[in-house]
């Protein structure tokens, strides 16, 4: 038997041509000259088998995976043995010019061959960041404070908060985004542009505050496809009266608040320093009575086994205070606060 490309009768044949010829002919893998990948102008999601996928990588790390994902090795070439290399030549553009090489051996020869290709990434715009762009929006959280209007601090703590939560989420949630925040006379509106995410920045609000978080949705249009409703929930959260360090009455009995966060109110009794963990379901039963601003300084002037006397800061009458085990390391001449509720002095 010869060979009928190059004459050869001394190497056995391999389909049909000796085993030169066959190495020479053999193409180690195959690669389109011409490869395309559509991702997204603004996040790099990327748009493969009719659908987009969310992708955190570089644009050239999405051209070595569509370079990685067209290569087509020879069915006659085991797959343990062979080395592919990629390389990006350049990029000009939206245009990589790359280069793949492979490495293998058979019939103990090496092999090595080189493969022109281009990748050409087509920019578009995914759903989400369509709906980012377009200002889409799916919950409002309206921030609020009873019968108050909200502190500075607290302002800026939940500016802070939004922020941070929202940027924790975008990796798993691409409507995790702040459309707006508009200043009214009652509170702070934020404009979040999906739900899932607007529920838990309201968490992480009532985490370092406390409040009543209440929920209202709105219909807004109706899915002409499935003729379903579509809706935005508007999510309240409403700060209490009182804050730390204010006074409160809970179940006739005058107190102090000392911390207030998601899942309690803990409050000091104001005449036995007894404190108690209050609940949010017991938040009605609570009534604001004074701020830490109204309470005022005063001198204890005498002092017994019993009772410690000081001024009223008001009138500057004598006051008895009964003696506790907590007060009684103030000495005569002292400097207390107190804090005056229906006409009644509490030294705190």
């Amino acid at each position: 038997m010869f060979c009928p490309e190059c004459g050869n009768t001394d190497i056995p044949l391999i389909e049909g041509i000796c085993q030169d010829c066959f190495l020479k002919k053999l193409s180690l893998i195959e690669i389109p000259k011409n490869i395309e990948v559509t991702i997204c102008a603004h996040c790099n999601a990327k748009f493969e088998e009719g659908k987009w996928k969310e992708s955190e990588i570089s644009e050239e790390e999405i051209i070595y995976r569509a370079l990685e994902r067209s290569i087509v090795i020879n069915p006659q070439v085991e797959e343990d043995n062979i080395d592919i290399e990629l390389e990006i030549i350049q990029i000009r553009g939206t245009i990589a010019e790359c280069t793949v090489e492979a490495k293998t051996e058979i019939f103990k020869t090496h092999i090595k061959q080189s493969f022109d290709t281009q990748v050409r990434l087509r920019k578009d715009v995914c759903p989400s960041c369509s709906k980012q762009q377009s200002g889409y929006y799916e919950s409002v959280i309206q921030f609020r404070a009873d019968n108050r209007e909200l502190s500075s601090n607290e302002i800026k703590k939940t500016d802070e908060i939004v922020t941070q939560t929202l940027n924790n989420r975008f990796s798993k949630d691409k409507l995790s985004y702040l459309v707006q925040k508009s200043k009214l006379k009652e509170g702070i509106d934020y404009y979040i542009g999906s739900y899932k995410s607007g529920k838990k920045v309201v968490e992480a609000i009532q985490e370092v505050f406390g409040g009543i978080i209440k929920e209202s949705p709105r219909l807004i249009s109706q899915d002409k496809s499935t003729g379903k409703g579509l809706y935005r929930i508007w999510i309240s959260i409403r700060l209490p009266r009182f804050k730390k360090g204010d006074f409160v009455r809970y179940k006739e009995i005058d107190s102090e608040v000392l911390a207030i966060d998601g899942k309690r109110i803990l409050i000091k009794q104001l005449d036995t320093f007894e404190k108690i963990p209050l609940k949010w379901r017991e938040y009605n039963s609570i009534y604001y009575l004074k701020s830490y601003d109204d309470v005022k300084t005063t001198t204890i002037i005498s002092k017994s086994p019993t009772i410690i006397q000081i001024l009223d800061p008001d009138d500057y009458n004598v006051v008895d205070i009964e003696m506790n085990e907590l007060i009684n390391k103030h000495k005569i001449g002292d400097e207390v606060k107190v804090i005056k509720i229906e006409n009644k002095l509490y030294l705190i």
